[in-house]
C-alpha cells in the first residue's frame, strides 16, 4: 500500500554546495509532517528564490524529508508520484492546476492547501514599487486568470486546508472537505507564563513607557514604511513610547536612516531565531505588537504574538479585523491611516488596565489554537482524505 506523502509547495530554495538555503520556518514544518505522518515525506520545491531573509543552510542529509529541487516552470516527474499515497499540494502555487491534474493521470489523491486570495495578490502586486502602471494591470489580468483556474482545480481535490479566515471564507463553501487552521509556531512552552504576565502587569500600572516591537519582512506589501511614522505619530499625541523592529527587506536601510530622530527609542535589529531570540524578547521586553500588515494573508505573527502576553494593534485587513473579532482582543485601525493606529496605542497608555486585559485575552486564544492542536487537526484531515482514518 503506497505510504508517501507527496509535498509540492511555494517555499524558497537556494542551492549551497552539499545542501540547500531554506526557510527555516518552512524546514520545522515539513520535519512536523515528517514526524506525524506514518510513511516517507518527499517535498518538491522550485528554483528561482532570491534572498531568504529567515533561512538557514542545511545540508541535504540532514533535512528529515526527502527534497527535490527543479528549474522554475519545471513539471514533477512522473516517478515523483509513485508511492505517493496522498499529494498535498498548494494552490498557491502557479502550475497548481497543471500539478493536480499531474496527481489525478498518477491516480493519487490530492489534498491542497490555500493561503491567499486574489485580493491580497492584487493588493501585493500594486504594492511592488518595481512595476509601471502598465506592467501591472497586465499581471493582474494574468492573476483573475490564474484565480479561476486554480478554483476550477479546487473543486475537484479530495479535500482542503485554508489557512486563514479570507481563505476559506472565500472558497470552503465550494470544495470537498474544507477545514481552517490558524497557522502559527507557539507550543505551550513558548506561551508566556503567569509571572511573565504579572511582571509586565506590574510595569504597565507603574505608569512606564510603552514598549512596542515588530518583527517581520521589511516590505512595502507589510506595511514596514509606516513604523517609524506611527512613532511620529505617538509623540505628536504624546505618548511616551520605544520600539524595537527585527527584520530584514528592502526597506531596511530607509527605516535605519530616520532612527536618528527619534534618539533611541527606535532601535533596529537584524532578524533572530524565533524560539531563542524573538520569543524571549517579546515575553520579557515588549508590551504591544505593532502591526502595519496591509495584506489580509494569514500572518502566523498574530498568534505568535499574541501567545507571547502581547497585545497588537493592526490595520484592519481581513484577516486580522476577523481574528481580532474570534479572539476578544487586540485594536483595529482603518487601513493606512498610520495617526488612528497611533491613536489606538495612545487609548491603551491612557488606560494600561484595559491593555492588560486585552493581552490576556489574546494569549488564551493563542494557547486554545497552539501548534499542536492546529497541526493535529491537519494530520488528522490528510489521513481521512487519504481513506486512512
Amino acid at each position: 500500500m503506497p505510504q508517501t506523502l507527496l509535498f509540492c509547495a511555494p517555499a524558497p530554495v537556494q542551492d549551497i554546495p552539499g545542501g540547500y538555503r531554506l526557510d527555516v520556518k518552512f524546514v520545522d514544518g515539513m520535519r512536523a509532517h515528517r514526524a506525524g505522518w506514518a510513511g516517507g515525506v518527499r517535498c518538491v520545491l522550485w528554483r528561482g528564490a532570491g534572498s531568504i531573509p529567515f533561512g538557514r543552510d542545511y545540508a541535504a542529509g540532514d533535512l528529515g524529508f526527502d527534497l527535490t529541487v527543479l528549474d522554475a516552470g519545471a513539471p514533477v516527474p512522473a516517478s515523483l508520484f509513485q508511492g505517493a499515497a496522498l499529494a498535498l499540494i498548494s494552490a498557491d502555487l502557479q502550475d497548481f492546476p497543471r500539478l493536480t491534474a499531474a496527481a489525478r493521470d498518477a491516480v493519487v489523491p490530492v489534498v491542497s492547501g490555500l493561503e491567499y486570495t486574489l485580493d491580497t495578490r492584487l493588493r501585493t502586486l500594486w504594492l511592488d514599487r518595481g512595476l509601471n502602471p502598465l506592467r501591472r494591470v497586465v499581471r493582474s489580468i494574468r492573476l483573475v486568470r490564474q484565480d479561476r483556474a486554480m478554483a476550477d482545480s479546487l473543486r475537484r481535490v479530495a479535500g482542503v486546508q485554508f489557512n486563514g479566515y479570507p481563505a476559506f471564507d472565500a472558497l470552503a463553501g465550494s470544495v470537498s472537505r474544507p477545514i481552517l487552521y490558524l497557522d502559527n509556531r507557539m507550543t505551550p512552552a513558548l506561551m508566556a507564563t503567569p509571572d511573565e504576565m504579572a511582571a509586565r502587569a506590574a510595569r504597565l500600572h507603574a505608569g512606564a513607557p510603552l514598549r512596542l516591537i515588530h518583527s517581520g519582512r521589511l516590505e512595502p506589501m507589510k506595511g514596514a514604511q509606516d513604523l517609524l511614522a506611527v512613532m511620529h505619530a505617538l509623540d505628536g499625541l504624546g505618548v511616551a513610547a520605544t520600539l524595537d523592529i527585527y527584520g530584514a527587506g528592502s526597506l531596511a536601510e530607509q527605516i535605519a536612516a530616520g532612527l536618528a530622530a527619534f534618539d533611541g527609542r527606535v532601535r533596529l535589529h537584524g532578524p533572530v531565531d524565533f524560539e531563542t531570540g524573538l520569543v524571549p524578547v517579546s515575553r520579557t521586553q515588549a508590551d504591544v505588537f505593532l502591526s502595519c500588515h496591509r495584506q489580509a494573508d494569514p500572518s502566523c505573527t498574530y498568534l505568535e504574538a499574541m501567545g507571547c502576553g502581547l497585545a497588537l494593534v493592526g490595520y484592519a485587513n481581513r484577516m486580522w479585523t476577523r481574528l481580532s473579532a474570534e479572539a476578544g482582543a487586540g485594536a483595529v485601525a482603518p487601513m493606512g491611516r498610520v495617526r488612528d493606529l497611533a491613536q489606538r496605542i495612545a487609548a491603551w497608555d491612557r488606560d494600561r488596565k484595559a491593555l492588560i486585559a486585552n493581552a490576556e485575552a489574546g494569549l488564551a486564544f493563542a494557547r486554545a489554537h497552539d501548534f499542536a492542536t492546529e497541526f493535529d487537526a491537519r494530520m488528522a484531515h490528510l489521513r481521512a482524505c487519504a481513506g486512512r482514518d
